[in-house]
C-alpha cells in the first residue's frame, strides 16, 4: 500500500518503522531537512521536505496515487487541514489525523468529523490511548500487559514467569486438564528475545512473559498460579501533568476511590492541574527530587507513574520510584532504544504511545472483516479480532494448538456475547467474532481466514 505519514517526529518515525516492515511504500513529509534526511537514512522510506498542508507538496509525496495519509504533525490544525485537502483535491481514499485537544475529541462535536465535517476517517490521539492504557493496567496491577474485550469479560494479560511459579515447565495444553475449571489460555510466550505463538507441547520457563486470554472471573485465580498479586492499587503518585497525567488522575477521581498524587515540575501546568482536579493532591516540584518523592508518599505507594515528555527522566524517576519503595513503577518512553532498558532499571512496564497508535492504524491497513488489532513487542506479534464469514475456511473446523499454523493461536471466540475458549469439541461458526494471536511473519494467513473466498461470488 502506498502511504503518506505528515510529520516526521517520534509518533511519525515510530508509525513509518512498523509499517516499513511490511513492506509498505512510505513518503514522509516533514518541514525539518534534519528529519527528513534521518528517516531516509534510518527507514525504508521517501522524504519530501515542505509543509504537507501546501498542495504542491502532497503531489510532489505522491497523493495523486496513495491510498493512505496519516497526518501527525504537531498541530491538530495543521493535521485536519492536510486531510481536507488529500480529500477535495487528491480523493485520497483513507485518511487518519492525530488530534490531541480536548476541545476537538468531545463527544458533544463528534459531528466536526461527520461527512460533513472534516473527512478524517480514523482519530489517533496518542495521549489519550496512553491513558487508557495505564487505567487498564491499574486494573490489573499484577500484569506487565492488559487488553480487554467484550466490555471486560474477556481480557489478555502479559504475565511474567517468576521462579516460584507452579507453571514452570509446564506444556501450554496442559493447563486445561490441571485445571479443568479454568477458563484461561496460554496463547502467546516470549522467551528472551523471541516472542511465539505457541504450539500444545511448548513450555513456560523461568523469566518468559505469557500472554494469556482469561474471562473476567477467572482473573484472580490466573494470577495466583503466576504468583501475582491482586489487590487494588489504592495509592497511586503520576509525574507529568500534561494530557496523559491529566487524563488518568481525572478518570481516577470519576471512578475509583484510591488516593491520587500529582507531581509536575512545571508551576504553570501544576496550577493547571489544581483548577481541573478536585480530589487529586498536585505537588510542584522535581518528580527526580527525593524530597519531593518523600513528600508525595513514594515509600507506601502501590504505583508510581511516570508520563513526563522526557523517556529518560521518566525511567530515572522510575528507577529512584522502586528503590524508595514504590511497589511498582510504569514509565512513558517514546524511544524504541531505552525500552530494553527497562528490565535492569527494575522498571516493571514501560508504556509506548506509537505501539498504541499503530494498532490503531494496522485495523485500518488489514484485509477482510478483521475489527481490531494489537501490536504487540515492538511489532514482532499481534492480536487480530476478525468475524468469519460463511466461507471463512476455518468454518466448522477446530482451533485448538495443533489445528492452526505454526505462528498462529486463537485466543477465544465471542459467539452472541458469551466468551468460548478453544477446545477439541468447539467449532467455528459464521459471524464468530474470533481472536487470534499470531507472530507477524503470519499476518496474510490470518487475513485469509476473515476474507471472502473467490467461490463465494
Amino acid at each position: 500500500m502506498r502511504v503518506i505519514i505528515c510529520g516526521a517526529g517520534r509518533v511519525g518515525q515510530g508509525i513509518a518503522r512498523q509499517l516499513a516492515k511490511e513492506h509498505h511504500d512510505i513518503t514522509m513529509i516533514d518541514e525539518a531537512p534534519d528529519l527528513i534526511e534521518r528517516v531516509q537514512t534510518d527507514l525504508d522510506v521517501q522524504g519530501v521536505i515542505g509543509n504537507a498542508a501546501y498542495p504542491d507538496t502532497l503531489r510532489a509525496a505522491g497523493a495523486d496515487s496513495a491510498e493512505m495519509l496519516i497526518a501527525v504533525t504537531h498541530f491538530d490544525e495543521i493535521n485536519m487541514v492536510i486531510c481536507q485537502i488529500a480529500d477535495t483535491l487528491f480523493s485520497l481514499p483513507t485518511k487518519i489525523a492525530r488530534v490531541r485537544a480536548g476541545a476537538y475529541l468531545d463527544k458533544a462535536n463528534t459531528d466536526l468529523f461527520s461527512r460533513d465535517g472534516f473527512p478524517i476517517d480514523m482519530l489517533i490521539s496518542p495521549e489519550i490511548e496512553v491513558g487508557e492504557a495505564i487505567l487498564q493496567r491499574i486494573k490489573s496491577p499484577g500484569a506487565v500487559s492488559s487488553i480487554a474485550y467484550e466490555s471486560g469479560e474477556l481480557q489478555i494479560l502479559g504475565m511474567k514467569v517468576d521462579s516460584d511459579s507452579p507453571l514452570v515447565d509446564t506444556a501450554v495444553n496442559q493447563l486445561a486438564g490441571l485445571f479443568p475449571d479454568l477458563q484461561a489460555r496460554i496463547i502467546g510466550i516470549r522467551h528472551k528475545s523471541r516472542i511465539i505463538a505457541p504450539r500444545g507441547t511448548d513450555q513456560l520457563q523461568e523469566g518468559d512473559t505469557a500472554y494469556v486470554a482469561v474471562s473476567r472471573r477467572d482473573t484472580p485465580r490466573l494470577y495466583k498460579l503466576f504468583n501475582k498479586s491482586n489487590e487494588d492499587l489504592r495509592r497511586i503518585i503520576i509525574v507529568g501533568a500534561g494530557n496523559v497525567g491529566l487524563h488518568v488522575a481525572r478518570t481516577m477521581e470519576q471512578t475509583s476511590g484510591a488516593r491520587v498524587r500529582l507531581i509536575e515540575a512545571s508551576e504553570e501546568k501544576a496550577d493547571r492541574a489544581v483548577s481541573v482536579l478536585r480530589q487529586t493532591v498536585v505537588i510542584n516540584g522535581d518528580g527526580l527530587s527525593r524530597d519531593i518523592l518523600d513528600e508525595a508518599g513514594v515509600a507506601g505507594s502501590d504505583i508510581v507513574i511516570a508520563v513526563t515528555d522526557d523517556d529518560k527522566t521518566n525511567m530515572l524517576i522510575g528507577k529512584l520510584a522502586k528503590r524508595l519503595g514504590a511497589q511498582r513503577a510504569h514509565v512513558l518512553v517514546n524511544a524504541t532504544e531505552l525500552v530494553a532498558l527497562a528490565g535492569d532499571l527494575n522498571i516493571d512496564a514501560v508504556l509506548d504511545p506509537r505501539a498504541l497508535s499503530v494498532s490503531r492504524i494496522l485495523t485500518k491497513l488489514r484485509r477482510g472483516r478483521i475489527v481490531s488489532v494489537q501490536s504487540l513487542e515492538d511489532g514482532d506479534a499481534e492480536i487480530a479480532e476478525g468475524i468469519t464469514l460463511e466461507t471463512s475456511s476455518l468454518v466448522g473446523k477446530r482451533v485448538d494448538y495443533d489445528d492452526l499454523p505454526d505462528g498462529v493461536t486463537a485466543a477465544a471466540v465471542i459467539r452472541e456475547g458469551e466468551v468460548l475458549f478453544p477446545t477439541q469439541n468447539l467449532r467455528i461458526e459464521p459471524e464468530d467474532h474470533l481472536l487470534m494471536f499470531y507472530e507477524t511473519s503470519q499476518t496474510r494467513k490470518v487475513e485469509q481466514y476473515f476474507r471472502v473466498s473467490s467461490t463465494f461470488f
